[in-house]
């Protein structure tokens, strides 16, 4: 039981700490923005650890931290691999030609009200459906190799980044565009200098909402037939022969991997959108 004490000693200690932060002078600062997070992710693996230790959680169960870094470090060339595979060529090419052909759509769905009303609903209804009975079809039209995961990407990301940017284009007032009107602006004359600006916080919300989607969409796909290698595949095939820490090693790279495509996709968005309130 000296192991589960000093978890609720680690856990108290790191909660006493981050109150201490938060409630200081200091709180805005950068410095404790950054301090806070890692302290209380440093706390929670520590008392993960100790646990596990204590408690001798089997591994089937859940894996010590410890454990499942030096599986990581001892399988970087298969984690790279399984990366490469499925992000690299599965969920970002998926991500570009979704994200792309929707912000197209978009703007046709803008300029048309028979696209507005009947494609809408029916993207409504596409989007509803579960990812677990689409992938295996698009891995039967496409193959097992990255094109059908990009396959299943689009699909997940389409309708997501339609309804956005369509959202965003409509922002702007009435009394805006009958302002361009007045200066005799062309469409596009008034897309470019009024809408798209404005629909810019609409857009780049899709495209965050997106980098998740896509990387569970690749994943997620792997399972319904894969080469024999990608994320999805290791994680299945790594179940199936209780390698727990294994998976874990690979959760760890899809979650690196989502959560630095959503930091670049924001740290875009607060140079494009600077003038945004949101970003002030």
């Amino acid at each position: 039981m000296l192991m589960v004490g000093l978890a609720v000693l680690v856990w108290i200690v790191g909660w006493w700490i981050n109150g201490r932060l938060a409630n200081s002078p200091a709180a805005g600062t950068r410095a404790v923005q950054l301090a806070v997070p890692v302290i209380f992710g440093v706390t929670v693996l520590i008392v993960w650890e100790l646990l596990v230790r204590g408690l001798n959680v089997p591994l089937v169960i859940l894996p010590a931290p410890s454990m499942i870094a030096g599986r990581f470090a001892e399988s970087l060339p298969i984690l790279w691999a399984d990366f490469v595979q499925t992000f690299a060529k599965g969920a970002l090419s998926g991500y570009i030609m979704g994200c792309g052909a929707a912000f197209l759509m978009a703007i046709a769905v803008d300029r048309s009200d028979f696209l507005r009303r009947g494609l809408l609903p029916v993207g409504n209804f596409v989007a509803a459906l579960p990812i677990v009975g689409t992938a295996p079809i698009l891995v039967m039209w496409f193959g097992f190799d990255w094109e059908s995961k990009a396959a299943v990407v689009v699909v997940m990301v389409f309708f997501p980044m339609l309804v956005n940017t369509v959202a965003g284009l409509r922002e702007t007032s009435a009394m805006q565009r009958d302002l361009m009107q007045t200066y005799a602006a062309s469409y596009w004359q008034s897309f470019f200098k009024l809408r798209l600006p404005a629909a810019m916080p609409f857009i780049f919300n899709g495209l965050k909402i997106s980098t998740t989607l896509a990387l569970i969409g690749a994943i997620v796909a792997e399972f319904f037939g894969s080469p024999t290698v990608g994320m999805g595949f290791r994680i299945s095939t790594s179940v199936g022969q209780l390698a727990l820490d294994m998976v874990w090693a690979e959760i760890v790279v899809a979650a690196l991997a989502g959560s630095i495509f959503y930091g670049a996709v924001a740290l875009i968005e607060k140079s494009v959108t600077f003038w945004h309130p949101s970003q002030r």
